[in-house]
């Protein structure tokens, strides 16, 4: 005849609140929201971005030459298209590199 043997329940080590250690922490600082610098500080929107301005633009652009995301960037959808299209513009015209 066989015998069952049970095991004893596995002792986790509990954090003063009473929940397990495996969880993740919860993040020091939390992350704020990203708005657009184009549509809080600019009353004409779309004169904001200009190809000549290229110390305004190098904020888009990586040390490697790629193009910021809306993530990093904090840009509205419309806002990053045309921030797309002005450097584009600048590279072809020789303002801004392609490759850095």
């Amino acid at each position: 005849m066989k015998v069952k043997t049970t095991r004893a329940p596995k002792t986790t080590k509990l954090d003063k609140k009473g929940r397990r250690g495996d969880r993740k922490p919860e993040p020091i600082f939390k992350l704020r929201k990203k708005f657009c610098r184009f549509c809080i500080n600019s009353p004409d929107k779309n004169k904001a971005l200009d190809y000549k301005d290229v110390k305004r633009l190098e904020v888009f652009v990586t040390e490697r030459g790629k193009i910021v995301s809306s993530r990093y960037s904090g840009n509205c959808a419309k806002h990053q298209r045309r921030v797309v299209e002005v450097l584009k513009k600048a590279r072809f015209l020789s303002l801004l590199p392609y490759i850095r």
